[in-house]
Parts: C-alpha cells; sequence; structure tokens
C-alpha cells in the first residue's frame, strides 16, 4: 500500500472502533463484519465484496502492533498533527517524536532539523533525506518533498506497503462417469458464484483431490489468486471398474465355449471391439489379461484384466435339457469336486 493510501484511510472507521481501541475489541469488531459482507453470504454483491476487502485491509494493519504503529504515526502527520521544529529549543512532541518511534531513539533532547523545499545545504536535511533515514531505503529522484511510495522500511516490505499475499483456496467437488475417469473431461464448474472451465486429467480416481493452480480467491496485494481443490467421485459403471490404471470386467461365456474354446468379441469402453479367446477347458473365475487395453496415464497405459464367468441358461427346451443329459452320462466319471473334503480338512 502506498503511503497516500494510509494517509487517506480511515481503517479505525472502517472497522468501526475508536482510535484507543484494545487489540481484542478490533479483533471482534473485525470478525462480526467479515462475516457480514463476506462474499459466500453475499453472492455477486459488488458493495458487500469491496467492504469485506476493505474490513481485511484495516484489520491486517491495525493487527500488527508495528504496522498501527506506523500507521497512526502517518496519520498525525497528515492531519497536523506532528509538529516540527528549525533548530534547538524547538518546541516538545513534534517530528522527533516520530523519528524516535521508527528508530528506537529516545524523544528527549533531540531535535531533527530539516527544510521543505529539499534544500540539504547548511541549515538542515532534506525531507526526503529524513524518510530515507527513517524507514532505510533510497531517497527518491530528487524531486523536493521526496515520494512516500519510494522508501522502505527496515523490515523490507515498503514503508506504507503490506506484503503481497496469495489467496484463499477454495473447495468445490464433482461427479464423473467413469468414462471420464478413464479419458479425461472438460468441465463448466460454478464456484462461488463464478463459472469456470475445469480440466479434469485421465485416471483420476474415486476419492481423489485434484488441486488446480490459480482457481481460487484472488490475492492482495499483488499476490498470486489461491488453488481450487476439486474432490473426485466416480460413478459406479455396469461392466468396468477401475483398479489402479487396470480397468476390470466379468466376460460371460456358455458353456460350450469353456468346454470347447471359442473366439468371443469384447467390446470395449471407446467403441471398438476386441477378440479374445477362451482356451478350451476354462472354468469360472479364470483371469485373462488383454495388455495396453486399460487406462493411460501420462505415457503408461495398463491392461483391461477380463475374469470368466460361465453363464447357465435358466430356460432350455426339451431338445437342450436331452442333450444335457447325455452330457452328463458322458462325463459321469469326472468329479469336478475331487479332492475338495482334502482341502477342506488342510
Amino acid at each position: 500500500m502506498a503511503g497516500q493510501d494510509w494517509m487517506e484511510k480511515d481503517f479505525y472507521k472502517v472497522l468501526g472502533v475508536s482510535k484507543d481501541a484494545t487489540d481484542a475489541e478490533i479483533k471482534k469488531s473485525y470478525r462480526k463484519l467479515a462475516r457480514k459482507y463476506h462474499p459466500d453470504q453475499n453472492p455477486d454483491d459488488k458493495n458487500a465484496e469491496e467492504r469485506f476487502k476493505a474490513v481485511g485491509e484495516a484489520y491486517q494493519v491495525l493487527s500488527d502492533p508495528e504496522q498501527r504503529k506506523q500507521y497512526d504515526a502517518i496519520r498525525a502527520m497528515a492531519s497536523g498533527g506532528a509538529r516540527f521544529s528549525a533548530g534547538p529549543g524547538g518546541g516538545a512532541s513534534g517530528f522527533e517524536d516520530i523519528f524516535s518511534m521508527f528508530s528506537g531513539g529516545g524523544g528527549n533532547g533531540s531535535r531533527v532539523r530539516f527544510s521543505t523545499s529539499g534544500n540539504t545545504s547548511a541549515g538542515g536535511a532534506g525531507f526526503e533525506d529524513i524518510l530515507s533515514n527513517l524507514f532505510g531505503g533510497a531517497a527518491s529522484s530528487g524531486a523536493p518533498g521526496g515520494n512516500f511510495a519510494n522508501y522502505s522500511d527496515y523490515q523490507g516490505r515498503g514503508a506504507f506497503g503490506q506484503q503481497p499475499q496469495k489467496g484463499a483456496d477454495l473447495a468445490a467437488s464433482t461427479t464423473l462417469t467413469l468414462r471420464q475417469a478413464v479419458e479425461g473431461a472438460t468441465l463448466k464448474m460454478s464456484v462461488e458464484g463464478r463459472s469456470m472451465t475445469v480440466r479434469i486429467p485421465a485416471g483420476v480416481t474415486d476419492g481423489q483431490k485434484l488441486r488446480l493452480r490459480g482457481k481460487g480467491r484472488p490475492g492482495a496485494n499483488g499476490g498470486p489468486a489461491g488453488d481450487l481443490v476439486v474432490s473426485i467421485t466416480i460413478e459406479k459403471h455396469p461392466v468396468f471398474h477401475m483398479e489402479g490404471q487396470n480397468l476390470h470386467m466379468k466376460l460371460p461365456i456358455s458353456y460350450g465355449e469353456a468346454a470347447l474354446g471359442a473366439g468371443v468379441a469384447v467390446p470395449m469402453m471407446d467403441g471398438s471391439t476386441v477378440t479374445v479367446k477362451i482356451p478350451a477347458g476354462t472354468s469360472s473365475g479364470t483371469h485373462l489379461r488383454l495388455r495396453k487395453r486399460g487406462v493411460k496415464k501420462g505415457r503408461k497405459r495398463g491392461d483391461l484384466i477380463i475374469e470368466i464367468e460361465i453363464a447357465v441358461p435358466k430356460n432350455l427346451s426339451a431338445d437342450a435339457k436331452d442333450a444335457v443329459k447325455k452330457l452328463a452320462e458322458a462325463t459321469s466319471d469326472w468329479d469336478p469336486r475331487e479332492g475338495l473334503a482334502e482341502k477342506v480338512r488342510k
């Protein structure tokens, strides 16, 4: 903040407190006003937004003992409250008191002599030189009277300024289809009344939080904007589910395909179709892996894991029942549960 701003703005009035208000009174008033004018409570209200910023600016200065001391001194100087002596014997309680406050020296027995014309010849230092000494910065271009905004204080923050502050982070949530999570998506989102375009990268997972840089609230004093943290929820898909970069699915096949082997067409999420070879004698629960058919993330792509599920028809015709009976008779010497009892006893 430039020195001129401090001279013109009455932070005590902004917070509705007296100049001798305690820290507790200042904090209490700030909290009350911040809640009243917070953007969440006043969406699309520019006046409330400006009041909220003004309240925050005032509190930042008055809540800091050093900044408040500097602010009071500058305001006193601007309103004529500071008195200046032209040499030894001048009146007490003047500019030398302000000098003492900033530099840590005593006010008694010392007098600062200066000229308002900027003349630094015998008789006194220029006003810009005094400010330079006060705040540890270099004088301005030498123009009479100097330039307040060009001085830096002993903390390096600018004599009348504030450090840049990053804006606050915002939180939001969104629900994606599995296809959007696998392929990535560009979404339109509304956050605190602001419409923004959000790019969701491919391969996000359920419950993941994405931090989008610079999508939060604006910064203060030239600081960067905050971030937007988006929580991801993924809808359940009727066929596929994702585990890391691998996609998983269950593939129903007939008993004949399982027993004799077959080539089975499997639809992919991207709309294509892949023929999967089912080996003869495949049982339910068998897993087949199709490499590079999973989720692409960066340069790597996962696999598609297929779990075989032998489907049994619920309604059989008379001819089908006869065929199954003949199959059962032909394989009656085969026990699918052979060795199961021994495994149970282990």
